[in-house]
């Protein structure tokens, strides 16, 4: 997306793979991510004032056409091909550590070798104590990387297993931009992802309150949305694909059952309805959809602050050549100025708090937030068993 998180941020996560000899870093929805965001390399086209435009005279692709209305994140990279999708923003994750760790010859190796030598951390009696060190080294070593690498910002998993403590998150979000802060990496180039519980979301309004960037995930209904806008998260990620995908194969969430009602995707309708509050009501938090799957997941989120969509659908719009002459238009569907004119309930409009916040959490949201935790805990426990193994390193 020519993705500058510079106000905004990727959060994507990953799992690995070899694909031709290359390292290729997926991020699938099923479990934490790495997204690498990249620039333009066509010339831009501007929305009218009716928020719509064109495919012009000199516009190559859909890809120009969509990139300039909302920015753009592809959700797999293949390190390697730097030339063709230049990274400007990133996250570093469990699911990267694995990746990394899994094969010899990664840019980023080094910064985790670097990690578990780390003097500090073997000087720690606890054998918990020590792991938790080098975890927090090994990430920040490699955000630090990362940090050289991109433009924009990079966002920095903060453990699932925290997801229920908030004075947890805090410490442990501390405890690692303390160490950004000792290899001098600017906070305003940081982000800390963190699990949108509601404890989570109590640790957003407490670090956002300290001028800590953070970026809440795993958002799945409208609550949580408007509790993280509250809050004040710097990027709020809802994960489209997933809502749609519970609501083929369960009922009974009512906030799903009214989108399917008025012939709505609920995926679609959770952005659209979170994107029309955080702009009428004027929060400063930017949206963030990912777990698009095709590209009309994509036109119909248009004016949204990022997606995350496929390589595949990325490389669609890409290779689709569009002559001036063919009447097709690109409209910008998400907009400050139809959110000024969206109707919201009074139930909807409550300061959330963590009461009317759980009784407000429908079964696809319960469901889904508990499967992806339990996704991103899984990831960081095979992260520590595989330190375990290969600690100490080399000349240790």
């Amino acid at each position: 997306m020519s993705l500058l998180l510079q106000s905004p941020p990727s959060s994507a996560l990953s799992s690995s793979s070899r694909q031709d000899g290359r390292l290729r870093f997926l991020a699938r929805s099923a479990a934490p991510r790495f997204a690498l965001s990249f620039q333009r390399s066509f010339p831009q086209i501007r929305a009218s004032a009716n928020f719509s435009s064109s495919l012009d005279k000199g516009l190559s692709t859909e890809f120009d056409a969509v990139s300039d209305l909302s920015e753009i994140v592809p959700d797999t990279v293949i390190f390697d091909d730097f030339e063709r999708f230049p990274p400007t923003a990133a996250t570093v994750s469990s699911s990267l550590l694995l990746g990394i760790c899994s094969l010899p010859d990664t840019i980023f190796r080094s910064a985790v070798e670097t990690a578990l030598a780390d003097s500090v951390c073997y000087g720690l009696e606890s054998p918990d104590a020590r792991m938790s060190c080098f975890f927090n080294k090994a990430l920040v070593k490699v955000g630090s990387d990362l940090v050289k690498l991109v433009p924009g910002r990079v966002s920095t998993e903060v453990d699932a297993r925290l997801a229920y403590d908030t004075h947890g998150i805090i410490r442990k979000v501390h405890d690692l931009l303390t160490l950004y802060n000792e290899i001098d990496v600017p906070p305003e180039r940081l982000l800390f992802k963190i699990p949108s519980t509601w404890q989570g979301i109590e640790a957003s309004r407490l670090l956002e309150s300290e001028g800590i960037q953070t970026h809440l995930t795993f958002v799945y209904s409208f609550c949580q949305a408007a509790a993280a806008a509250q809050a004040g998260a710097s990027v709020i990620q809802i994960f489209v694909g997933r809502v749609r995908d519970w609501a083929r194969n369960h009922s009974g969430d009512p906030e799903i059952e009214a989108a399917l009602k008025r012939g709505e995707d609920p995926g679609l309708a959770l952005v659209t309805k979170a994107y029309n509050y955080i702009h009428k009501h004027g929060y400063k938090s930017k949206l963030m959809a990912a777990a698009v799957r095709n590209k009309q997941d994509l036109f119909s989120l248009l004016g949204v602050d990022y997606i995350i969509a496929p390589l595949k659908v990325l490389e669609s719009l890409k290779e689709s050549i569009t002559s001036p002459d063919e009447k097709y238009s690109f409209v910008r569907r998400l907009s400050p100025n139809s959110a000024a004119s969206y109707s919201f309930s009074e139930e909807e409009l409550v300061k959330w708090d963590q009461l009317n916040f759980a009784s407000s959490m429908g079964p696809a949201a319960v469901e889904l937030l508990a499967a992806g935790l339990e996704g991103y805990a899984t990831q960081a426990k095979r992260v520590e068993e595989l330190f375990g193994k290969i600690w100490p390193p080399p000349n240790v």
